[in-house]
């Protein structure tokens, strides 16, 4: 752990500073980047910081539990599957939490209408405004963005680390071809609200926020603050008509397609023949049988002022 001492011209303007923890993950893809200007512009908007870096995502939340009590604020360094893997100790803690956006694709700072230069989301965290935003569980572990069952899984298993430093976006589209080229539907069973449905799907995937997959819209109504989960399930026959279908998964239209199932509900439950892996925003973590569930306004999070009156 790292303690910085920090100058303080102007924080003693107003003379009300606080305390962050600021998390780091090296592995991000801007995670190695000097992190002195950093901690320098936030010191002088009046916030003492001390950063403590990590190798795996597991050390994220015990970090957070352990360091808490020396926090008045939680900022977290990386990409969408970082912010996720501490939010349980953030929500528990009960601290509002900074976004500094260093992963690939950064779908919940496009939500949330953070910047993505690193000194406008500095300056956010200054600045102080707090909202409160939903987050979305699956078999306990949190997912802000989309959790999901089937394509994105496989992608998520084929975009190595190296992928994504070395093509950034463009290896979600790399990945994206070597996925398609392999897929197999299964089947399952999708209960909401006591119904339950049999499905033969290429993917079921449950939104808790609006953006995932670099830019893709869960559901063209869909905020990360309205208390709900959208579900989708792919259910044609064959996977390529993807291609005729991707503008509409830019928009959130998707749902407009036959092939296409869409539900919103406060809770999911999927059942699937066999085991099937559960990406959480990037991060394979779990397996079905799976219980989706939202928790609202579970967390505050630094943001633009007026974004949360969308």
């Amino acid at each position: 752990m790292i303690e910085v001492d920090l100058p303080s011209r102007d924080a003693a303007r107003t003379g009300i500073r606080r305390r962050a923890l600021l998390l780091i993950n090296p592995r991000a893809r801007r995670g190695t980047m000097e992190l002195g200007a950093i901690v320098d512009r936030l010191g002088k908007g009046g916030v003492d910081v001390t950063v403590e870096p990590f190798s795996a995502l597991p050390e994220l939340a015990r970090d957070i539990v352990r360091l808490r009590e020396r926090a008045d604020c939680i900022i977290i360094c990386g990409g969408d599957g970082t912010v996720s893997s501490g939010a349980m100790a953030v929500m528990e803690s009960g601290l509002p939490m900074g976004i500094l956006p260093m992963g690939t694709a950064n779908d919940l700072a496009r939500t949330l209408g953070i910047p993505m230069d690193l000194d406008g989301a500095v300056d956010l965290i200054v600045g102080g405004y707090e909202r409160r935003i939903d987050l979305g569980s699956v078999n306990g572990h949190a997912f802000f963005n989309v959790a999901s069952i089937g394509l994105s899984t496989e992608l998520a298993k084929g975009l190595r680390p190296e992928l994504k430093r070395r093509w950034g976006r463009l290896g979600y589209a790399i990945a994206a071809m070597r996925v398609l080229s392999k897929a197999r539907p299964f089947t399952a069973w999708i209960t909401e609200k006591g119904r339950t449905v049999k499905v033969r799907t290429f993917q079921i995937a449950v939104g808790n926020g609006r953006h995932y997959g670099g830019g893709n819209v869960v559901e063209a109504s869909a905020a990360i603050d309205d208390g709900h989960l959208d579900l989708y399930s792919l259910e044609m026959r064959n996977v390529w008509k993807l291609a005729l279908m991707l503008r509409s998964f830019r928009s959130g239209t998707h749902g407009a397609w036959s092939e296409v199932r869409t539900a919103r509900c406060v809770q999911f439950d999927v059942r699937t023949r066999r085991p099937q892996p559960i990406n959480t925003d990037g991060e394979i973590v779990t397996a079905t049988p799976a219980t989706f569930k939202v928790h609202p306004e579970a967390i505050a999070v630094y943001a633009p002022p007026g974004t949360d009156d969308v």
